[in-house]
């Protein structure tokens, strides 16, 4: 029984280390904003620049990762890339602005275009 015991956690181990140095430092500081932000103005300065400063940060890691791509990402050519992404955002917009329906479709046609033109 110990050795199936020590079996299970030499293969759980990096999911463990995982969530311990990388989801939860990063969900305290989330969950501190929620809590410090509670009582803010959507509409206020702070909250709209705030956001902005968010959008932007992602909208330059997407950035990075289409034109910049490394590892497996890189073996799909750009114009896919470029064409998942837009088949994402228009996806994000027809659905009413579902993120959801955003990644679903954006990540599909990556896949597909993968499959059909890796190089």
């Amino acid at each position: 029984m110990n050795a199936g015991m020590n079996a299970a956690l030499a293969e759980l181990w990096p999911y463990l280390l995982l969530i311990l140095v990388g989801y939860l430092p990063n969900e305290i500081w989330r969950v501190l904003g929620l809590v410090l932000a509670r009582g803010l103005n959507e509409d206020s300065e702070i909250v709209v620049w705030s956001r902005a400063v968010a959008t932007a940060i992602i909208a330059g890691v997407i950035a990075k990762l289409i034109l910049f791509s490394a590892g497996a990402l890189a073996g799909i050519p750009l114009i896919v890339r470029i064409g998942a992404a837009v088949c994402g955002f228009l996806a994000f917009l027809a659905v009413k602005r579902s993120v959801f329906a955003g990644v679903l479709v954006g990540e599909a046609v990556l896949l597909l275009g993968g499959l059909l033109f890796a190089q």
